[in-house]
């Protein structure tokens, strides 16, 4: 940890959250990721070494902590980082303000794309049962071309992989525009007229996407 040799309040906080990737993490663990692996997922480009370190030092600071339990290592925040949620929170809606992003090709992440929709859509809206959800990017040939969103009584799982199930609805689309839909750069609507996104499905699912699908916690904030 880098000290400033200040004895200003803003000074101590910078001295525990100055450090690249911190508010990134803090962000992860108030989202409600907990294990080493989902923290991970929230972080793709992040080092598994450098993560350890991060969460090292938020143990020190007193802002993460982390418990054994019978179901692995967890890490949570305490009083100290629960209090750093909405000022997290404040960050992101004048980031989206004010250097919003141009959605350029460095910026545009499938996984984290997918991470962020699965842990927020309406999975409530499914009700009980199965549903698979399948989204192709067509931008991308490798691994990361397909992924599954399987929702079983309203939780969410996101895989990779095929998981064998019958397709209820499939989404073809670019990164880019699945992006801009989900941080409220475009609409839905205007996606679909224009084509750069496609649904196949039941009239139902399709019509009602905009209910379950929903958008990222920042779209409704407006550029200046």
């Amino acid at each position: 940890m880098k000290r400033y040799g200040q004895f200003c309040p803003i000074a101590k906080a910078s001295e525990v959250l100055g450090e690249r990737w911190t508010h990134l993490v803090i962000r992860e663990l108030g989202a409600g990721s907990e294990t080493f692996n989902d923290l991970r997922k929230g972080l793709p480009l992040m080092s598994p070494s450098l993560l350890s370190t991060r969460l090292k030092s938020l143990e020190e600071a007193g802002v993460a902590e982390r418990r054994k339990t019978s179901a692995g290592v967890r890490y949570t925040l305490t009083e100290s980082g629960l209090e750093l949620k909405p000022i997290i929170l404040a960050m992101g809606t004048w980031g989206h303000r004010w250097v919003r992003s141009k959605l350029e090709p460095e910026d545009l992440d499938p996984s984290l794309l997918m991470w962020d929709i699965h842990r927020a859509m309406n999975g409530e809206y499914f009700g009980s049962g199965r549903t698979v959800l399948l989204f192709e990017f067509s931008d991308y040939a490798t691994k990361f071309k397909y992924w599954w969103l399987i929702i079983n009584d309203g939780d969410v799982d996101v895989c990779m992989k095929d998981p064998g199930h019958e397709i209820d609805l499939q989404v073809t689309t670019d990164v880019r525009t699945l992006t801009a839909i989900w941080m409220g750069d475009t609409s839905l609507g205007d996606s679909l007229r224009t084509k750069k996104l496609r649904v196949v499905g039941p009239e139902k699912l399709r019509r009602d996407m905009p209910r379950w699908l929903g958008t990222n916690y920042y779209a409704d904030v407006k550029a200046p």
